[in-house]
């Protein structure tokens, strides 16, 4: 997975529009959210429980957790270049073991499972950065049908190096 193609930089620019946006993504999680990399169809990223991400017995809420499934499911779609990720229809979470608490680091696995016309599967991990032990996975399906044709979609090569459809990297503005 690269760190520096243009498919991580794109990824980047979307979830800098999460954050210029507000809302729930950005009060819970994004602003201490670091992508890693990222290629087509899969990113890795990792970011520190905080407090206000707990629940009354000190670990992270499954709330929280859930909001990374969703936000997490919408930026795999990112990496393979939609700017505008759609809606979802489903979100599913098992949670397999406490997250943490606060100060820990985890890690999110974002990956697209399946991206047709209108619908779109992903599924999110998230790991314990050193044991790599699974804390929590889920899965998001999302409609896509109106997104598809966003104005500011790109399409990458096949490892995300390369735009071949839509703005180059240059035209995409300060990220």
């Amino acid at each position: 997975l690269s760190s520096s193609s243009p498919c991580f930089h794109f990824t980047n620019r979307v979830i800098s529009a999460f954050l210029t946006a507000g809302g729930h993504d950005t009060s819970t999680f994004l602003p201490s959210f670091t992508l890693l990399s990222a290629r087509p169809g899969l990113f890795l990223a990792s970011l520190p429980i905080q407090k206000h991400n707990l629940n009354r017995l000190g670990s992270a809420h499954g709330g929280f957790v859930c909001t990374l499934m969703d936000t997490c499911g919408s930026l795999a779609l990112a990496t393979k270049g939609m700017y505008s990720t759609g809606v979802s229809l489903d979100i599913s979470t098992t949670f397999a073991k406490a997250a943490g608490g606060e100060g820990d680091e985890i890690l999110v696995r974002g990956e697209v499972v399946t991206m047709g016309r209108n619908l779109a599967m992903t599924r999110v991990e998230i790991r314990h950065p050193v044991s790599d032990a699974l804390l929590a996975f889920g899965s998001h399906t999302k409609f896509i049908g109106k997104a598809i044709g966003h104005a500011e979609n790109v399409e990458f090569d096949e490892e995300g190096e390369k735009v071949i459809k839509g703005k180059p990297m240059e035209e995409w503005g300060k990220e």
